[in-house]
């Protein structure tokens, strides 16, 4: 079994390199024309983030106009929205910098929990127990050979990769542009759960 893991198109927060958590926009315009203008890879099954961002990017590559035998099954997953970046969000850099309790986030090298928001600890269990959860029951689905998508966050993304990639890389590891993300093979093993031969994908390249 496989699973791509995709992020959402750009929006005008990621232009201007905001923390987007739980801030709801949309895609920029010229992203949706972009988008619509790739096909998406053939899955069985879409699992994919509540925040409009990442619903409006699946209606761009799994849109009408692809030539499909069907349009993908598509299960919207509330534990895959984004992090909550507390009183960061929506801001950038430029604008939360000098202030104290931006530095002691970036000095703790991320570790700290976002203030009165969510710390990255907490925001990936919540991701990697779903994530688990889904592979799993998927697995038990036939064929065996099924191919399953994932359209959601960075975070997400990022969250998911620690804590199933084999060989392992850390979370930071596995940041990716809007766009783009990760094909990679899913294997259980009784009930350990990994994800090997990861390869990148994006800007309409699904394959690997």
């Amino acid at each position: 079994m496989n699973v791509y893991l995709i992020r959402h198109g750009m929006t005008k927060g990621n232009m201007e390199k905001r923390y987007v958590g739980r801030t709801d926009e949309s895609l920029l315009e010229s992203e949706k024309k972009r988008l619509c203008m790739d096909i998406g890879p053939q899955v069985q099954k879409l699992y994919v983030s509540p925040m409009r961002r990442c619903i409006e990017t699946a209606d761009c590559l799994w849109n009408q106009d692809n030539l499909y035998p069907g349009k993908p099954e598509r299960v919207i997953v509330p534990a895959f929205r984004e992090c909550d970046f507390g009183r960061f969000e929506y801001h950038n850099y430029q604008e939360l910098n000098g202030t104290k309790e931006y530095q002691d986030w970036v000095d703790s090298g991320g570790t700290l929990p976002f203030p009165e928001g969510e710390s990255v600890e907490a925001f990936k269990r919540r991701c990697q127990r779903a994530f688990y959860q889904i592979m799993k029951a998927e697995w038990k689905q036939e064929p065996i050979d099924r191919m399953i998508g994932l359209v959601v966050h960075g975070g997400t993304i990022m969250a998911v990769l620690d804590g199933f990639s084999s060989p392992h890389k850390d979370y930071f590891d596995w940041q990716c542009p809007n766009r783009e993300g990760y094909v990679c093979e899913v294997l259980f093993m009784k009930d350990t759960l990994r994800l090997t031969h990861i390869a990148k994908i994006g800007g309409g390249r699904w394959n690997g």
